[in-house]
C-alpha cells in the first residue's frame, strides 16, 4: 500500500481510495466500499418451507423476495444472535436450531463487504403483542413461506435475484440433499468478517 485516504462516510457505508503498489513495481488506484457485514437467515420449517420477506429495495426501485437479514450494526453482537435478532424483527419468528450455512464476500473487487448466512430451523411464531413494529422499508414488509424446492426454481427461474437469498438458497438445498451433515457450528469463526475503523493493512 503506498497511500490510503477514506475520501466519503455515510450512513452505512464508507469509501476508500487506495493507492496500491502492483506485483510489477507499478502502482494503481483501487476505490474500495467499506461496508460493516450483514447476516441473513435460511428459516427452514418441519414442512420444509423456507421463510422469505418482500422488500422494497431504493437502488433497483422495486421489492425483491429475499431471506430476513441485517447488517451489522451493534457493536460487539454476536453474529448468530444479530441473524436471530433479524428473524424475529422481519418475520417474527424465532428457531432452537441455528447451524452455519455459507460464508460470502459479496464483490470483493470492489468492496470488502461480507455476510454470514445461518440456517435455522425448529420455528415458532413470535405472538403479536411482542413483534417488533419496523419502519422505513420494513414498514410494509411481507413474509410467505415457501417450499424449498420452489425456491430453488424461482431462484434458476429468475424469480428471486438478491443474491444472498439466491446463495443462501441453493446452500440450504444442497446441505439438504446431503443431509445437512455438511453444516458448521453457528459460532464458527468468520476470517473475512469487516472490521469497521480498523487500520488499513
Amino acid at each position: 500500500m503506498v497511500e490510503s485516504d477514506v475520501v466519503f462516510t455515510g450512513r452505512i457505508i464508507r469509501l476508500r481510495r487506495d493507492i496500491v503498489r502492483m506485483p510489477d513495481g507499478g502502482v494503481s488506484q483501487r476505490d474500495v466500499i467499506m461496508h460493516p457485514g450483514a447476516v441473513g437467515v435460511v428459516a427452514l420449517d418441519e414442512s420444509g418451507r423456507v421463510v422469505m420477506v418482500n422488500q422494497y429495495r431504493h437502488p433497483v426501485r422495486r421489492p425483491l423476495w429475499e431471506l430476513p437479514a441485517g447488517i451489522l450494526d451493534i457493536p460487539g453482537e454476536p453474529l448468530a444472535t444479530a441473524a436471530a435478532r433479524e428473524l424475529a424483527e422481519e418475520a417474527h419468528l424465532t428457531a432452537a436450531r441455528w447451524d452455519l450455512l455459507v460464508d460470502v464476500l459479496a464483490s470483493p473487487g470492489m468492496t470488502d463487504e461480507a455476510y454470514r448466512v445461518f440456517l435455522a430451523r425448529e420455528l415458532a411464531v413470535i405472538p403479536p403483542s411482542r413483534r417488533h413494529v419496523g419502519v422505513h422499508e420494513e414498514a410494509d414488509m411481507r413474509t410467505r413461506r415457501v417450499d424449498l424446492d420452489e425456491a430453488v426454481a424461482d431462484v434458476l427461474s429468475g424469480t428471486i435475484t438478491n443474491a444472498m437469498a439466491v446463495i443462501g438458497i441453493l446452500a440450504a438445498a444442497t446441505a439438504r440433499a446431503g443431509g445437512f451433515t455438511s453444516l458448521r457450528a453457528a459460532d464458527t469463526p468468520w476470517p473475512d468478517r469487516p472490521t469497521p475503523g480498523a487500520p488499513v493493512s
